[in-house]
């Protein structure tokens, strides 16, 4: 269990929501977590059972069927979520896509959609990535071209998480391919759509019950209404919502890195080698005391990025930061975490070899860590 008896990012109404989540994933996700990686997917009783709880888009308004809280509580559904070691794609929803409906969907658009986020009902995934088109998002090639009062949709995404469970896709296509990034456009494409179909369920490094796919959209035809916000404006969104992005992984990967250092611990107190346990030889005490020091560093960054997010004052760069540090840090965390688990670490009925292969992506996505330092350096 996460230790939050030190934290400065939350207050009594988090610490009580907190254990709501606790009781939530005590039943309806660590029994299943193992079926849920055999599978490639969470089951939508999982996301109901999330809705049901409030646990699911908490940030948004009570008149849209949201609880109308800050995104705070978001955290902490995401450091609870990592630390059972689970990739279940509610943070996606919840951090990410919902902010696109709140903030740029039309009236309508918003009274269709949130509520239906809100209680599970509606899963959603954004379609950025292409097969040749990664960090680069001016250079998509799907397009959507406008014929009277619908927009015509041809192309094809790669990575998508949530794909094989969404409900509604936010596209991100070229409604101008003459004006590079500014003619850039969000439009929604509801599952049931003609021309709209799902590849394959990705088989990954790690991160098994996160259902990543490829998605393919052929003379995929919709009304002109489902534009999100304005056209030639995608770009744009993307840029502004991505400091929340960046936090929500860093969030999640102080939280994975905690788990690892906790199962470290607990396996190296309780093996023995050579008349005592592991856990007292000289190497491992001091590997172990260089993790705590980081995580303690850690904790305290993430509270005060915590901080400055939910005030509104955290920066591109700040966020950027926070993502390169917080998941190159995991990385380090887990990989030391198994090596002191000896052959163990590599045996799957461990829970350090799941959390050691599903950390390995959270340098990538999101905008690689190289990337990040690109952002990083633009403020010097």
């Amino acid at each position: 269990m996460l230790d939050i008896s030190a934290r400065t990012a939350y207050n009594q109404d988090h610490d009580l929501f907190r254990d709501t989540v606790r009781q939530v994933f005590d039943t309806a996700l660590v029994p299943h977590l193992d079926r849920f990686e055999e599978e490639g997917l969470v089951d939508r009783a999982f996301w109901r059972a999330c809705g049901e709880a409030g646990m699911l888009c908490p940030t948004v308004p009570e008149e849209f069927g949201g609880l109308g809280l800050d995104f705070g509580f978001n955290c902490v559904v995401a450091e609870e979520l990592a630390y059972v070691g689970s990739s279940a794609g509610i943070t996606l929803q919840s951090d990410i896509t919902v902010g696109y409906f709140e903030n740029y969907g039309s009236d309508a658009q918003k009274r269709h959609y949130l509520p239906r986020m809100v209680s599970g009902e509606c899963i959603t995934a954004i379609a950025m990535t292409e097969p040749g088109t990664g960090s680069d998002l001016q250079a998509i090639k799907t397009t959507a071209r406008k014929d009277g009062n619908e927009y015509v949709i041809n192309g094809s995404k790669t990575y998508i998480t949530n794909g094989q469970l969404a409900d509604t896709v936010i596209v991100v296509a070229k409604t101008d391919p003459t004006l590079g990034g500014k003619g850039i456009s969000l439009i929604l494409v509801d599952a049931a759509t003609v021309g709209f179909k799902r590849g394959r369920n990705l088989d990954k490094v790690g991160q098994h019950s996160a259902d990543t796919s490829e998605l393919f959209f052929e003379d995929v035809r919709v009304p002109a209404t489902n534009l999100l916000g304005e056209e030639g404006r995608g770009f744009a969104y993307l840029m502004s919502k991505l400091p929340q992005e960046r936090l929500s992984i860093a969030v999640s990967a102080q939280a994975s890195a905690q788990r690892a250092f906790d199962e470290a611990v607990k396996f190296t107190k309780e093996r023995k080698a050579f008349g005592q346990t592991v856990f007292e030889f000289q190497n491992t005490k001091f590997t172990l005391a260089d993790l705590k020091s980081q995580l303690q560093v850690g904790w305290a960054h993430l509270d005060w990025a915590i901080r400055r997010h939910v005030a509104g004052e955290l920066t591109t760069a700040e966020a950027s930061a926070a993502k390169q540090w917080h998941t190159e840090m995991q990385g380090r965390v887990c990989d030391a975490a198994l090596q002191l688990h000896g052959g163990a670490g590599y045996m799957n009925e461990y829970p350090i070899a799941r959390l050691w292969r599903d950390a390995r992506v959270t340098r990538i996505f999101g905008g690689t860590n190289e990337i990040m330092k690109e952002v990083v350096s633009r403020s010097i």
